[in-house]
């Protein structure tokens, strides 16, 4: 089975690489940032990943909801389906108006109108599945969960079989404690089968089927709290059956002081003689926190003033350590050209690796089950 993928809000193509390494194919990028776009291509000439076979469209995703853009988009998609090829949208729109941390400003945000931009698309283009991605703000405030309950009504009027769940990135080997929305929805024309696994409009999608880790043990240990300032790595209290999950495997995993982005950091200047008292695995300010080496970290979160702080070392993390903290492949970079603040951004706001490969593997496994449903009718 051949499924293409078009991807909306891609970033730099950290959810769309951890799909493409999981049986899928990136045949459409849509990004507004242009320094978005640049670095996309950078990472993928880097790891030798041919171009999407439709290119990379730097626009607002509006575009493909009104009349040019549909009917291009509609056409591309057509020429997909000529292919016998499954077509899925996938995309994350930015989050800042439905994160607790963030503007608050819900569906009348600028960016949160783009989450109902992102299912007017899909509603008007009608791919055979489609993958959305948010923060857990969405499903926590009222007011925002009104809104994306009214968006799933309607996807569900437009043939969509929907399931949807809030996934902690820790449950999939992440070092970091990240919870994100995911919802998939299954266009019953285009899979029938899905109908009868479903109930009241919803069906039961595998979300543990590659979780690595069991959610509730792993919160429930006893992990090391704060200490005073030291260089000796080995000298601290450790959990050696989590260790997969602490912020200092993954440094020396992806080899973090040798990456080529372990240069790409801020320098403290106001607070440089705060931060040399905050002890290792002090996260409880509101501004400077220092992660702890042999503990997973919190939300990767690089704005609204919040600073993580090295574990052992007297600065802020670099990008080539916020990537490990992320989970992705030691091979991925950004390009040295590109401002650094728009570094930490992407990466910041982008779906930890291994959550989104582990998403894209069971996905592809539940798509290819329902395939088969469909070459038996």
């Amino acid at each position: 089975m051949e499924v293409s993928l078009f991807s909306f809000f891609a970033g730099v193509g950290m959810m769309d690489l951890a799909f493409e390494r999981s049986n899928f194919s990136i045949a459409l990028v849509n990004e507004y940032e242009k320094q978005f776009i640049n670095a996309y291509k950078y990472v993928r000439n880097r790891l030798q990943i041919d171009e999407p076979v439709y290119g990379y469209y730097q626009k607002s995703a509006e575009y493909f909801s009104r009349r040019r853009g549909k009917k291009r988009l509609q056409r591309l998609m057509a020429c997909e389906r000529l292919l016998g090829h499954v077509i899925g949208f996938i995309g994350g729109p930015p989050c800042p108006d439905f994160s607790v941390a963030g503007k608050n400003k819900g569906s009348h945000g600028e960016n949160g109108r783009l989450t109902k931009t992102y299912f007017d698309i899909v509603c008007r283009n009608r791919p055979d599945f489609f993958v959305f991605e948010n923060v857990k703000g969405l499903v926590r405030t009222e007011k925002h969960r009104l809104f994306y309950e009214e968006m799933r009504k309607k996807l569900s009027a437009n043939g969509y079989v929907l399931s949807h769940r809030l996934l902690n990135s820790l449950s999939f080997g992440v070092p970091q404690f990240r919870e994100r929305e995911i919802l998939i929805g299954i266009n019953a024309n285009s899979f029938p089968a899905i109908l009868a696994l479903s109930e009241a409009g919803e069906f039961s999608f595998p979300w543990e089927e590659n979780m690595t880790e069991d959610l509730e043990a792993v919160l429930l240990q006893n992990w090391p709290t704060t200490q005073r300032f030291i260089n000796n790595s080995r000298r601290i209290n450790r959990l050696p059956e989590y260790e997969q999950l602490t912020v200092e495997y993954w440094f020396r995993r992806n080899d973090v002081y040798h990456h080529p982005n372990t240069y790409d950091r801020f320098n403290v200047r106001a607070g440089a003689e705060k931060i040399a008292t905050i002890e290792e695995g002090d996260t409880t300010g509101k501004s400077f926190k220092r992660l702890h080496r042999w503990r997973y970290s919190p939300t990767a979160c690089y704005g609204n003033n919040e600073v993580h702080l090295h574990p052992y070392k007297m600065r802020r993390l670099s990008v080539a350590e916020v990537m490990a903290i992320q989970s992705l492949p030691h091979d991925f970079c950004l390009p040295r050209s590109m401002p650094r603040s728009l570094m930490f951004k992407t990466i910041g706001n982008g779906v930890p690796y291994l959550l989104a490969q582990g998403i894209a593997q069971s996905l592809f496994n539940f798509l290819c089950q329902l395939n088969k449903g469909r070459d038996n009718t």
